[in-house]
């Protein structure tokens, strides 16, 4: 357990709310994926069995050790056909964002129900009652991880997002060289990993930036309940 306490950074007694939200977070990310790439012509995720709320299917282990001893990871990325597509550039560009806008949804309606929470006076006994403590690191959690889970998939490295929303904004020729380096991303992201300097350039303002989401969103669903 000691071992275990040094090497995960996030700390022992919130680690189940941190585990349930990322089986949320990560599951609702690829089916989003999954649907929006369906519905524009590519069965592909969906013959595959992607295509589904079951989250273990989307998992990858290595996406969440890195998670639990880093702070950032990824769930096993949706297969895409983008050639399936009428309008391939398109119609990519709206199947890479739809995972991040997913988890923005997810913060924004954590925020809602979280300020509802205490709107509605449920919090107020919460130092006494370890139902609500619960409740409130859940909650808390849940928020600041899926607006830093929009933000980092936004990043331009593969395999996330970010990066294949600029390859379909690119002209072709940059985009093949741009392919070039995608052999080099897992080394990338262990250099963000273990080296501080770069950590503080990447992993730490996102995190400060998600943060400041959670606390803005949350205000301002508290004001437009009355508090």
């Amino acid at each position: 357990m000691d071992f275990l306490n040094k090497l995960i950074i996030i700390p022992m007694e919130q680690l189940p709310f941190y585990l349930l939200t990322l089986l949320i977070a990560f599951t609702v990310h690829e089916f989003s994926h999954a649907y929006f790439a369906n519905k524009f012509g590519d069965p592909t995720a969906r013959l595959l069995g992607r295509m589904t709320l079951n989250p273990a299917v989307h998992f990858d282990l290595f996406g969440i050790i890195l998670l639990l001893v880093g702070g950032f990871g990824w769930a096993r990325p949706v297969p895409v056909n983008r050639d399936n597509f009428s309008r391939p550039r398109l119609m990519g560009i709206v199947v890479s964002a739809a995972g991040p806008i997913s988890n923005l949804l997810l913060g924004i309606v954590g925020a809602a129900i979280y300020a509802g929470l205490a709107a509605g006076g449920v919090l107020d006994s919460i130092s006494n009652d370890r139902l609500l403590q619960a409740i409130y690191w859940f909650f808390g959690l849940f928020i600041q991880m899926n607006f830093f889970l929009f933000l980092f998939n936004l990043i331009p490295l593969p395999p996330l997002d970010g990066y294949r929303i600029v390859e379909d904004v690119v002209p072709r020729g940059i985009r093949g060289r741009l392919q070039q380096v995608e052999q080099y991303a897992v080394f990338i992201f262990l250099l963000i990993l273990f080296i501080p300097g770069l950590r503080a350039y990447t992993i730490t303002p996102l995190s400060h930036e998600a943060s400041r989401m959670s606390s803005n969103f949350v205000q301002l669903f508290l004001n437009l309940f009355g508090m």
